[in-house]
């Protein structure tokens, strides 16, 4: 929890931003796995919430009426059996005070000054629910069936959290440059462990021990695998095999609920081959060129384009692709390697606010998204940069054999695309490179103290000194 101020400085903001009505903001509750009692842990507070009133407890809302300029802190007091079974915990009154509210009531309370708001016509402000427990407390609230709330979410806020929450405070970043120093723990620990004969499982489960271990837990679903050219592939009991590329994508949420998302590739056996090298040095390019052209200003839909001209360009020397290219990136032939967007937000979550739709969190009224090219599609953020941003910047080139076969039945984009060529890199896998860019007053620079290693020699450098 960051310091009492912050959290009074941010819902006055908020009520700067949105003028006029209540607004509510619900946190989470617990969410039981296989039985009540037996929720998964631990327990992930909603990240608006977080931001604007600090407390992890579950089964809480926050109340801001802006007209009467009053805020409250609503949920129950736990009982003597909670006590019994997890402790004593503070009071909902006291949980306020902590940051800087001056009331609070119980539960019961929000349906009562809902019904209030309601008779008196008064605009109740709340963003988009994405759990169904939000979706039956909202539809008792305010008679909302679930299928018509995130049609009913406030504009107004949902465009005011974001203006807020995009631009990352120093004491934001301090917690990001935290969760990024676990973060290269984790994929160190990968790096050492990869060897032949190990399972795909064994490594995700050590790396997501890393992160559990520092007091924080993984920021999303640890993606390890050496079929790379899944996307999001979790670690299976496969055998890690002599001559292939791993794939790791991880990263760590701090104890107040900051992320990292880093992903590093690298030969199982601790050395690339030529034709690895090859295709590596490329995404390698890629992922540097970014820190020459992202800055405040630049549209990121642009620096996304720039990337994949980049890569067209040496995927061209290679003989894979063909053609003019500017008229093979217009018509999303780079998208047979690269099928997603070079990045999207970072921060609280680790695809930043995306609860609250992606079109208005990566992108505005300037920049619209293109949803009908394939790959392009994916990109989940477009618009202008703008300092304190923390995006991602993670280019890609995977070789993908149902897709492959599909475009070439097609002959989609086939005078860009040499698939006799391409049919050879069906066994490939995939290689990826991310790392998390703050975008400066001038410029850009990675999150992160230490850099994982990911240049060719460094990587093979540090498996070859850790094995």
């Amino acid at each position: 929890m960051f310091s009492k101020e912050t959290y009074i400085n941010r819902r006055a903001r908020l009520k700067e931003l949105v003028g006029h009505g209540i607004i509510l903001l619900f946190g989470n509750n617990e969410a039981p796995c296989n039985y009540p009692a037996n929720a998964y842990y631990p327990f992930r507070q909603d990240s608006s919430f977080l931001y604007y009133f600090g407390q992890q407890r579950d089964g809480l809302v926050g109340v801001i009426d802006i007209d009467q300029n009053e805020e409250t802190l609503i949920g129950d007091d736990i009982d003597i059996e909670d006590i019994v079974w997890y402790g004593s915990v503070d009071s909902v009154s006291d949980m306020a005070a902590q940051v800087g509210v001056a009331h609070s009531a119980p539960m019961r309370h929000l349906q009562e000054l809902c019904d209030e708001a309601r008779r008196q016509g008064r605009a109740l402000h709340f963003l988009p629910p994405y759990r169904h427990d939000i979706k039956i407390q909202l539809h008792d609230l305010l008679g909302i069936h679930p299928r018509e709330q995130k049609a009913a979410a406030s504009m107004t806020l949902i465009k005011a959290v974001v203006a807020m929450r995009s631009v990352k405070e120093p004491q934001e970043i301090e917690a990001l440059e935290r969760a990024a120093t676990i973060g290269y723990k984790m994929h160190t620990t990968a790096m050492r462990l990869t060897r032949p004969g190990v399972t795909e499982k064994f490594v995700g489960g050590q790396v997501d021990g890393i992160a559990h271990s520092y007091g924080a837990q993984v920021s999303f679903a640890t993606i390890f695998s050496q079929h790379g050219e899944i996307m999001h592939g979790n670690p299976s009991m496969a055998l890690l095999e002599d001559g292939r590329l791993a794939l790791c994508d991880c990263g760590a949420e701090t104890v107040d609920h900051y992320c990292s998302d880093n992903t590093r590739t690298f030969p199982v056996n601790g050395r690339f081959t030529q034709r690895q090298l090859d295709i590596y040095s490329i995404v390698e390019a890629c992922h540097d060129y970014v820190l020459e052209v992202a800055r405040p200003g630049v549209k990121y839909m642009d620096v996304h384009f720039a990337v994949c001209r980049l890569m067209t360009e040496r995927l061209k020397e290679l003989g894979l692709m063909r053609g003019d290219v500017d008229e093979a990136v217009h018509a999303g032939a780079h998208a047979m390697f690269l099928p997603h967007g070079l990045g999207h937000m970072m921060g609280m979550d680790v695809h930043d606010m995306e609860n609250l739709d992606q079109i208005n969190v990566g992108f505005d009224e300037e920049t619209r998204p293109n949803l009908e090219q394939f790959g392009t599609n994916a990109l989940r953020m477009g618009r202008r940069l703008q300092e304190g941003f923390v995006v991602t910047d993670e280019p890609g080139i995977y070789f993908i054999p149902a897709l492959i076969d599909d475009w070439r039945a097609k002959g989609h984009c086939a005078e860009f695309l040499n698939f006799d060529l391409l049919d050879t890199y069906k066994d490939f896998g995939g290689i990826r490179i991310e790392d998390d860019v703050l975008i400066t007053a001038d410029g850009c620079r990675f999150i992160g103290q230490e850099r994982i290693p990911y240049h060719p020699a460094d990587v093979e450098a540090y498996m070859a000194s850790n094995r």
